[in-house]
């Protein structure tokens, strides 16, 4: 079955059913699309109840299609209640879910919309990008967080039941999608595929993983993390993927926006290197009681990691282009992008060629 629209007075009256399940005067309204996240339908919205209001995010599977993976917005729930007691870690509050009657009535939950910007210093646009000072700093709280995030087992967390996913499926998941994209989009990259599989590193200790975790995907006031936020591929698995992930964004090899702003270049400036992130995840992780041991095993074939991150931007790309490019008149971030894919290939061999 395919997936069908869904309109804004839907949204609303399912959200508002939902929502009366705990409070029964509850009533959801000025319902507004958001941009993020490609599995699932994100809104912002208005939740009155009990003489109160707050504004809130609405998450809703496609109507259609079965709520599965990255679609399962359920599960995305699930994830964010496991994090909730995590002091240092913060997240959205989950305040209403609703199961539905899948894949017609899709799933949903609401949660609290929290505050903070959400950007990537060397890659987006802003009107009101952060203070130089302010991104680098938001860097270091961001991977101070990870190192947080990661001193947890996935049992702490509720979560032991999950399957555990290492480096080997890290890279297949890329592969299968390069798989699927036209013979001349990111030409080579089989080149990297096979360089990446001939060195598969070891799997340590599985931890929670989020999957994109990066200052895009964060809420920060000034330099104070607010909250982390699209919680769609998150897995158990070798945790290595979300440091190296947050570490390629220190010099990305791709581009959307080939002329930024003098103020959002500046943001930029003092982004810190990857020995600085890095160092800062291990004295970090060694606060949070880490043995010597477990800090070497989180930061070891890092140059691995990092090869397989430039190899996931270039397949995310591809298969993004693969649709776009059928267009008349094609996203141009996308065009500029995949008119990059050879430097992102590139830069996930240096990485190698360092390690």
């Amino acid at each position: 079955m395919p997936a069908r629209d869904i309109t804004d007075d839907e949204v609303a009256q399912r959200a508002t059913e939902a929502a009366r399940l705990t409070w029964p005067d509850a009533d959801v309204d000025t319902i507004r699309r958001l941009e993020g996240g490609v599995s699932s339908l994100t809104y912002a919205a208005r939740l009155r109840a009990e003489g109160t209001a707050q504004h809130v995010v609405l998450k809703f599977a496609p109507p259609g299609l079965e709520p599965v993976r990255n679609r399962d917005v359920l599960r995305q729930a699930r994830v964010l209640d496991s994090l909730a007691g995590l002091d240092g870690f913060p997240v959205p509050r989950v305040l209403v879910r609703d199961a539905g009657q899948p894949p017609e009535v899709p799933p949903m939950f609401a949660m609290e919309l929290r505050p903070g910007q959400a950007y990537e210093p060397l890659l987006d646009v802003s009107d009101e990008p952060p203070s130089a000072r302010e991104a680098a700093a938001r860097e270091h709280e961001l991977t101070r967080a990870l190192a947080l995030l990661q001193s947890r087992t996935p049992a702490q967390l509720g979560l032991e039941d999950e399957p555990v996913h290492g480096a080997a499926h890290e890279l297949d998941r890329w592969r299968t999608l390069f798989a699927t994209v036209d013979a001349d989009i990111g030409v080579g990259h089989d080149d990297l595929a096979m360089r990446l599989a001939e060195r598969i590193p070891r799997d340590i200790a599985p931890r929670l993983v989020h999957g994109d975790y990066r200052a895009a995907n964060a809420l920060f006031v000034g330099p104070r993390l607010e909250a982390v936020i699209d919680w769609e591929i998150w897995s158990v698995g070798d945790p290595r993927p979300d440091l190296a992930w947050v570490l390629m964004h220190t010099s990305p090899s791709h581009v959307f926006h080939p002329d930024r702003s003098a103020d959002d270049l500046e943001a930029g400036r003092l982004m810190p290197s990857v020995d600085e992130l890095r160092t800062t995840y291990v004295h970090a992780r060694m606060s949070h009681g880490a043995a010597p041991l477990d800090v070497d095993d989180a930061t070891r074939d890092l140059d691995w990691f990092l090869g397989v991150a430039h190899f996931k931007v270039a397949a995310t790309i591809a298969v993004i282009w693969k649709r776009e490019r059928k267009r008349d008149t094609p996203d141009p971030k996308l065009v500029v992008a995949a008119e990059g894919l050879d430097r992102v290939l590139a830069a996930g061999h240096r990485a190698l060629d360092v390690g």
